[in-house]
């Protein structure tokens, strides 16, 4: 017993020292030890409460002040352990404290903020220290620490304790409301907004003091706030303005008060008071009523029309009509009593009694902001739509015909579009009849005399037109569509110098073809057909395009139009029999077989979305190009020269682009029934999957054959390596040998990087374990005895890359052994440059193999895993290598760096810059090129680090502006314009050097470089000037 009354003694004093040293020794330091013994139990609050006691009691007001301080701060952290009678106890001697001295207020109203977060706080005496502070603090003459003290009591308990304030009634919102009343700070208004909307959200009792309330926070509309330079708060001018929009759009009952303002404000001179304004009037619509908005509909009407008719602002245009169409739609909302006045059609007629007679007007001044009211106000709903089309619709019709001129004739066209679309948008709701039904006639009339206008503005305006009206379900009938037809069929075949038209043709076929297949399958894709039957001697009049040229617009015709399954199966042997007819041709070139590849990836794409469609593709159109390359690859005396067009670079690339097209989106179940033939095909020579299958010789590429078929391994890739993870490659070990052995031992550089990004391809889907291993295993043997002095060096590094660039795409372990082996190449006289060169194949997105499109092992950030795990190598070989080997690591620096987001450079850049300025001094233009491009953004986002360096970078950027290679010189001119960014008294030196020096370029040959070289010199003119 002694002992424990000695230990609490002893523990008494302590406590009684800590508290000397905090309220009379003026040191922080023992508030957190005594919450932290507090909070392990050695101490209770009462213990600290009655040591205490003397000071709390002490006349010097700042003394008590300390004391409640001390307890507030213990409070603060410790409150979750208090218990109910405690806390009541605690709540009644604070709200006392209330009465006491201003000095002692902060420290109790610290202490009130604490209690308001204890769960235990017994029912009423959230009331009881709201009521207290409301009648005696003049919150607004504290602090701003102190004001937002008393708003987080408030939030706090209007929180947990919401039923217990509402039962205070009008009383709660009229002490707010003093409590808030003249509040500057943004940090305490951002508080007091959220406070003022929960009030309302949350039916909090108004009574008689709904003006109040708005009165106390309107009086910040609109907000006028610039955040002071390196504000460590973080508000914004935006914050505000949205939480107070917040707040004056939260009720109806503001309506009488707000409406008022908003149309002082829109009638201001202040740009940014008319958007706030406009902004928040469109907020109010989405919760006013007609009984709300009806006195003030005039006003609101003849405010936003002057704003749009007038305005030299594009945004406050935009946001005028954003109101005028909520407005329209929350008119449209209402619901009517049976004798009640229809706002609505009030409201519309005032809009078309103002606006009606501009689009009248001979000159057309004021058409086209009357329009975009009009539409504005009909695109709210399908009523507002009907009243406004109704009446607006024959007058464009009877101006169209009133008016000659074709750039007239386009206007009133464009106008009438906007009005065709809002009845597409509302279509058949709720309505009997087609919408537009009753003026179908004259605006098919009017389409179709746009259609044949020679403008090809007013043309192009049309297509549109015509695309709009197809999508009204029902309102064209099968001779309207016939009609149609014809004229995208006449103007996809227009002069080349209409180009822009025949494209806008193809690409409504489309879209009408998706609709109405039956229409074009019988009239549009025969006459295309045909058209590409036609022979040689048959060729157009003088006034189109060349012949060929109109056989090119024909396949991109047939290809736009694909855009329905059923048509796909009319199209696509149309495509694939004048495919055979140029392969067996004597007048064909590389141009068009490229141009059927083309249209054939086009379909192929529009297929992915429908399995049936993807498969009838698939199983259609890859045999047959198979067929032909085969074909083509064999030795026949009698096949003319161009029967080899099918083996050039460009060509097989096209039929890459095809086959990995239409494999990537076939089902497992179907991509495995194609595998099963088409490997077969490539390592057996079983040409049973070809639809032409007889042929002079076998067909085996992976043997001693012809370096013709070996070129067709690419189809093999394409089609391979574009297959889902989870389809298995039947003889994959078998594939995997011979492709590894023809990217190592054969002459052709093509077959072998084939067969290297077939192997690398199939690699990196390949699941871990132990047959990836061997696969490895076996191809790093073949690199490192390819790499050894010997013919086929440059064929090993190739291997390499791709396998590299497999193993670094799937974080796989061995990726970073590659990277190794390929950056020793850097220092390799003969394979430095290429290695150099790797490094953009290993950053870049491939089109062919790779992919995520074709289902590759892609992880995230791979790009900032690879620069990681490799950069400090690099940098390390660039230091120890030889002068000569230099700008291969440079080069290859220069391809990772300008890969990376700006957010994984910026913190390196101080390690990296003086590399960086190294590469500007190599005699390469890639080099150049790639680190001018990375130090451009750099200059913008790291002006600090930038600055540090300035006199080498003016130099460098201004040798380099007189560079012999046009787009290094323009790059250059772009980065001299990027510095004026940098602080300006870090730049003046400078000035006169840059602006002497940038005179050459401004006579240099190409418009583009004198282009940049006027804007950068520009820039550099008024460099220090006033308001620069």
């Amino acid at each position: 017993m002694a002992a424990a009354a000695e230990e609490a003694l002893t523990s008494a004093g302590a406590l009684g020292g800590l508290v000397q040293d905090y309220v009379v020794g003026q040191q922080d330091g023992p508030a957190a030890e005594v919450a932290a013994d507090v909070k392990s139990g050695r101490y209770t609050v009462l213990q600290v409460v009655e040591a205490l006691g003397s000071c709390l009691e002490n006349p010097e007001p700042r003394t008590r002040g300390r004391g409640i301080q001390l307890l507030s701060q213990v409070l603060l952290q410790c409150h979750p352990l208090l218990l109910e009678k405690e806390v009541v106890h605690l709540t009644l001697f604070y709200e006392n404290q209330l009465k006491d001295h201003h000095l002692v207020i902060p420290s109790v109203l610290q202490g009130l903020r604490a209690l308001s977060m204890c769960d235990v706080l017994p029912p009423g005496l959230a009331v009881s220290v709201l009521k207290a502070i409301f009648q005696e603090v003049h919150v607004q003459s504290l602090t701003q620490m102190d004001r937002h003290t008393v708003y987080s009591i408030i939030t706090n308990f209007m929180r947990t304790r919401e039923e217990e304030l509402k039962g205070l009634g009008a009383d709660f919102t009229f002490g707010f409301i003093q409590v808030m009343d003249g509040e500057k700070d943004p940090r305490n208004l951002l508080v007091a907004f959220r406070i003022v909307y929960d009030l309302i959200s949350k039916d909090y009792s108004l009574g008689p003091f709904v003006e109040e309330l708005f009165e106390v926070t309107s009086c910040y509309f609109p907000v006028d706030f610039t955040p002071p330079p390196n504000d460590p708060h973080g508000i914004q001018r935006e914050d505000l303005i949205l939480s107070l929009r917040a707040v004056l759009a939260s009720t109806p009952r503001f309506a009488e008060f707000l409406l008022p303002l908003l149309i002082e404000k829109v009638d201001s001179e202040m740009l940014s008071a008319k958007l706030d304004s406009l902004q928040t009037l469109n907020a109010c619509c989405a919760v006013y009523g007609q009984k709300e908005l009806k006195d003030f509909l005039p006003s609101l009407w003849a405010s936003i029309r002057r704003e749009v008719f007038q305005t030299s602002s594009e945004r406050v245009e935009a946001e005028g009509l954003a109101a005028l169409h909520s407005l329209s739609a929350c008119l449209s909302r209402s619901v009517l009593e049976a004798d009640a006045e229809d706002l609505l059609d009030s409201f519309l007629g005032s809009i078309l009694e103002d606006c009606r007679h501009h689009l009248c007007e001979p000159d057309m001044k004021l058409v086209w902001p009357s329009a975009k009211l009009l539409q504005a106000a009909a695109g709210a709903s399908a009523r507002a739509c009907d009243r406004i089309t109704s009446t607006v619709i024959p007058l464009l019709l009877e101006q169209f015909n009133r008016h000659g001129q074709s750039s007239q004739r386009r206007t009133i066209l464009e106008m009438l579009l906007g009005f065709l679309k809002l009845q597409q948008k509302w279509g058949n709701e709720d309505k009997d009849e087609i919408p537009l039904s009753g003026f179908k006639a004259p605006i098919c009339s009017l389409v179709s005399l746009a259609l044949t206008d020679p403008s090809t503005q007013l043309q192009l305006v049309g297509i549109r037109a015509l695309t709009v009206l197809g999508a009204q379900p029902g309102l064209l009938s099968t001779e309207d569509l016939e009609l149609a037809a014809d004229h995208l069929y006449r103007l996809s075949f227009l002069k080349e110098d209409s180009q822009s038209c025949s494209l806008a043709a193809m690409e409504a076929s489309g879209t009408l073809a998706t609709l109405y297949p039956t229409v074009f399958i019988s009239h549009l894709v025969p006459r295309l057909a045909a058209e590409l039957r036609t022979g040689d001697t048959e060729l157009a009049s003088g006034e189109g395009p060349s012949y060929q040229a109109r056989r090119l617009r024909c396949l991109q015709a047939l290809a736009a139009v694909s855009t329905h399954p059923s048509i796909v199966r009319e199209t696509l042997p149309v495509l694939l029999q004048h495919l055979r007819r140029v392969h067996r041709g004597n007048n064909a070139d590389s141009i068009e077989v490229i141009a059927v590849c083309r249209s054939l990836h086009l379909v192929a794409g529009q297929c992915q979305q429908e399995p049936e469609s993807c498969w009838y593709f698939h199983q259609t159109a890859i045999p047959c190009l198979l067929g032909l390359a085969v074909q083509a690859s064999m030795p026949e005396k009698g096949l003319p020269n161009l029967g080899k067009l099918l083996l050039e670079e460009e060509v097989l690339a096209a039929m890459v682009s095809v086959i990995s097209t239409a494999s990537t989106h076939l089902s497992p179940e179907l991509a495995a029934r194609s595998v099963a033939l088409i490997v077969p095909l490539f390592l057996d020579g079983d040409v049973s999957l070809l639809s032409e299958n007889s042929f002079p010789s076998k067909f085996l590429p992976f043997q001693n054959s012809s370096s013709e078929q070996k070129r067709l391994v690419a189809l093999l890739m394409a089609f391979v390596c574009s297959l889902p993870r989870n389809v298995e490659i039947p003889r994959l070990d078998r594939l995997m040998q011979e492709l590894l052995t023809l990217s190592c031992h054969h002459d052709g550089l093509f077959s072998c990087t084939a067969a290297a990004k077939c192997f690398a391809g199939l690699l990196n889907k390949h699941p871990a374990g132990q047959q990836l291993d061997e696969f490895l295993q076996k191809a790093m043997e073949k690199v490192e005895a390819g790499l050894n002095p010997g013919p086929y060096r440059t064929q090993a590094f190739t291997l390499l890359l791709w396998v590299t660039k497999a193993l670094v795409l799937r974080y796989h372990p061995l990726s970073s052994c590659l990277t190794e082996r390929l950056m020793g190449l850097l220092s390799d006289t003969e394979l430095g440059p290429a290695a150099a060169d790797g490094f953009s194949l290993l950053m870049a997105d491939c089109p062919d193999v790779l992919h995520r499109a074709g289902h590759a092992e892609i992880r995230i950030m791979f790009r900032q895993r690879f620069f990681t795990d490799s950069m400090p190598a690099l940098v390390q070989g660039f230091h120890a290598a030889h002068q000569n080997v230099k700008p291969n690591y440079l080069k290859g620096l220069s391809h990772v760096l300008n890969s990376l987001p700006k957010s994984v450079l910026l913190p390196e850049l101080p390690t990296l810059l003086s590399l960086l300025l190294e590469a500007l001094s190599c005699t390469d233009s890639v080099v150049q090129l790639s680190t001018l491009s990375c130090l451009q953004p750099l200059l913008l986002d790291a002006p600090q680090v930038m600055s540090l360096h300035i006199d080498t970078l003016i130099t460098k950027f201004l040798n380099l502006s007189c560079s012999p290679s046009m787009a290094v010189r323009i790059a250059a001119l772009q980065c001299i314009y990027a510095l004026t960014r940098l602080p300006t008294p870090v730049l003046l030196p400078y000035k006169m050097q840059v602006i002497r020096a940038l005179a050459k370029p401004l006579d240099d040959k190409k418009r583009l470089v004198r282009r940049e070289a006027v804007t950068a010199r520009g820039a550099w003119f008024l460099l220090g000037s006033p308001g620069s």
